[in-house]
């Protein structure tokens, strides 16, 4: 993930249709299915002869279980049979299939990048060819050792005290390793026509602060392999066994002080909470051993006057921390730090010990090949010049095209939905639908591309163009502070197989590599791409209205803009699907937070309901009074439910899922299938479910918020 996509996670701007910037490696998944009795789904009405179909695969389905007691085993059961997870993935779904023909893709561009020694220096082909070249050597990896570490673990042995640990705080924010905590420039909550310095909570290693801090097994787990993770590692670096087990244990004191003053995730969601303006001279006294006045002239933002900071109370201790704990242990951690961000980039022994750690969270059995992570690091940091070159080959106008209708229709839809409502008064409405109608769409790839000029790649050294890379991408960032705001700025590379929204923007934004099969298919009937890419985009465009994005307004301020008794009912109907998804359970005494998903589950639930009504109006422009046809046997109400599902369509390791429940924003896969059909009386209608089916739930225990 970019220092950009952390930073708009992390102020809050941001939500996307999977754990946002990890598309390629980390779609929503789950495993765990249930038995359910066999009953026969409702057939299509007899009077329709049904026509050969296309973009569901029918094979799928699994006939032994009924529609109306497991939808998501009914429409995928024997995929999820018939597909177990490859020994080098975490979880194996529908995503995985486009991924794949995605990367393949990808990997031709790149391959040919490669082997090109002739471009022209300085051109995006240059660029991408040596990043891509370089990151593939890996007999030059192995040669190099720790050689172009070496200056950046200089620095670090060279610190003698605090004034020396705030310098290299400002350089490690430049490296983005993680160090301590974050500083960056996005726009303001509250003033979104500026850039804002924002300093938030960080400085751990492990995925999220309960696992330093839970005395559950799982946590215990995870922790004892992390000790013996750092301890290898220390060793590698070249520390006798002694030394590195006590900086081990360093390490884990410093991150476990830290973790005690971290807001959790769901404390994270409060926009409001999480948004503490106050001058430069204000954070360097509350702060007064960050060094704050000189970390930010140090990052190129020395003319700023104020900051916001997301959580003052973690600023406080990691402040006390850094003059309490001794300099040497804090080098131990920096140097921790410097290695642990850049393993991937190093001997293949650091790299192996990285993966065997990365196995006790995800549970894979092996890594992945080369050439895939070192495409998806390629993507990450050279994305736009990638993804000009991609884009060339993978994606037509006319793509483009149908997408901008299927958005429209989407948003016409959400418009009467809004105007519907029976719980939300006129005035709140009028604010909503001024928000709806601001939104911008942006579709496949930037207008105008980012600029790498300025970004010198060559084959001497991956490790090298990793680091001259995130440097040059942290004073690209920097360097928007104090302009006007770039409003054609994207969030994801063009080849991602993923969408999202940013409140402050207030924008929905599809790239390239999501508007293919599953999600979309030019030759599918309308049912399947709006079950599809339709559910996807009413997705996006319900974020700007889940339980954060209603907080912020048509112009992308946060504002309450809501009547009280509207914003009442708002949450009374949110909290009953809060409510509905920490009943679900994936394993044995795991279950689900369903206020840490409550934005996705949201957006999950309007995103289907969108869908559905945009669906029903193209089929009545369509068809009229005339009778709709029937594909495969289904119905085309039925096809838009299975097309839903099958996107979802999910294996998942017990080791992945936990960690999913614990850190990610989504649901697993099979309650992001299920969990908004239970609520909808046209899923009911569709498959002739009856009252006391398991997919459905009593009137008065359904949710329904748009």
């Amino acid at each position: 993930m970019t220092n950009k996509n952390q930073l708009l996670l992390a102020v809050g701007a941001a939500a996307g249709l999977t754990l946002a910037g990890c598309a390629a490696s980390s779609t929503a998944t789950t495993a765990t299915t249930t038995a359910a009795a066999t009953t026969a789904v409702a057939a299509a009405p007899a009077a329709q002869p049904s026509i050969p179909g296309v973009g569901l695969d029918v094979n799928n389905i699994d006939k032994s279980v009924s529609a109306c007691d497991n939808f998501f085993q009914y429409a995928s059961g024997t995929w999820l049979k018939n597909n177990p997870i490859p020994a080098a993935e975490s979880r194996w779904s529908s995503w995985n299939t486009l991924i794949n023909q995605n990367e393949a893709v990808m990997r031709q561009i790149l391959d040919d990048a490669a082997a090109n020694r002739t471009a022209a220096k300085g051109t995006n082909l240059q660029k991408v060819g040596d990043f891509y070249a370089s990151a593939m050597d890996s007999a030059a990896i192995e040669k190099a050792g720790l050689k172009y570490l070496k200056p950046e673990l200089d620095r670090i042995a060279a610190i003698k005290d605090l004034k020396g640990l705030q310098t290299a705080l400002a350089r490690q924010q430049m490296l983005q390793t993680r160090s301590v905590l974050g500083v960056g420039v996005a726009q303001d909550r509250k003033k979104s026509t500026e850039y804002a310095v924002y300093m938030m909570q960080g400085g751990l290693s492990l995925p999220d602060r309960d696992y330093y801090l839970k005395d559950d097994a799982r946590s215990k787990q995870v922790r004892t392999a992390y000790v013996t993770y750092l301890t290898n590692m220390f060793r590698q670096l070249g520390d006798t066994e002694a030394a590195a087990a006590k900086n081990a244990a360093t390490v884990v004191r410093l991150e476990t002080r830290l973790a005690k003053a971290s807001k959790d995730r769901v404390a994270l969601r409060d926009p409001y909470a999480n948004y503490n303006k106050m001058t430069v001279a204000q954070a360097s006294q509350q702060f007064p051993n960050l060094g704050v006045t000189g970390l930010l002239q140090q990052l190129g933002l020395g003319s700023a006057k104020e900051v916001i900071v997301g959580q003052p109370d973690f600023l406080k201790e990691a402040s006390t921390a850094l003059k309490a704990e001794p300099v040497g242990d804090w080098k131990t951690y920096l140097r921790w730090h410097l290695v642990n961000s850049t393993a991937s980039a190093l001997p293949k022994a650091y790299s192996d010990e990285a993966f065997r750690f990365s196995q006790v969270l995800s549970g894979a059995k092996q890594q992945q090949p080369r050439w895939k992570r070192m495409l998806r690091s390629t993507d990450g940091t050279l994305g736009e010049a990638f993804g000009q070159l991609y884009v060339d080959k993978a994606f037509t106008p006319e793509t483009k095209q149908k997408a901008l209708e299927m958005v429209n229709n989407i948003k016409a839809s959400m418009a009467e939905h809004i105007q519907q409502l029976d719980w939300m008064s006129a005035a709140t409405k009028t604010e909503a639908l001024k928000k709806l109608n601001s939104f911008t769409v942006k579709i496949g790839y930037p207008d105008k591309w980012k600029d790498y000029s300025a970004l010198n790649m060559s084959r001497e050294s991956y490790l090298q163009n990793v680091m001259a890379a995130r440097i040059w991408e942290y004073k690209d960032d920097a360097q928007k502070f104090g302009k006007p705001i770039d409003r054609g700025e994207w969030g994801m590379t063009p080849p991602t197989v993923n969408a999202y929204y940013n409140s402050s923007l207030n924008e929905i934004v599809f790239p390239a590599g999501i508007m293919q099969p599953p999600f979309f298919d030019p030759k599918a009937d309308d049912a399947v791409n709006y079950g599809g890419m339709g559910a996807v985009i009413g997705h996006e465009i319900t974020h700007g209205f889940d339980d954060k994005g209603r907080q912020s307004d048509a112009e992308g301020n946060l504002r309450d803009w809501w009547t009280k008794e509207d914003a009442d009912n708002f949450t009374k109907r949110a909290d009953m699907v809060g409510a509905q998804y920490s009943a679900f359970s994936p394993l044995d005494s795991v279950f689900v937070n369903g206020k840490l998903t409550m934005g996705e589950n949201l957006a999950d639930f309007g995103g289907l309901a969108l869908a559905y009504s945009a669906l029903e109006k193209q089929l009545e422009k369509k068809y009229g009074s005339n009778p709709r046809p029937n594909y495969d046997g289904f119905t085309p109400e039925q096809r838009f439910f299975l097309s839903w599902a099958q996107i979802w369509r999910t294996n998942a390791r017990p080791e992945y899922l936990r960690q999913q429940v614990l850190t990610d924003p989504h649901s697993p896969a099979q309650y992001r299938t299920n969990g908004p059909l239970m609520n909808m009386p046209q899923f009911y209608e569709a498959f002739g479910c009856k009252e006391d089916a398991k997919m459905v739930r009593a009137a008065n225990e359904r949710a329904k918020i748009w």
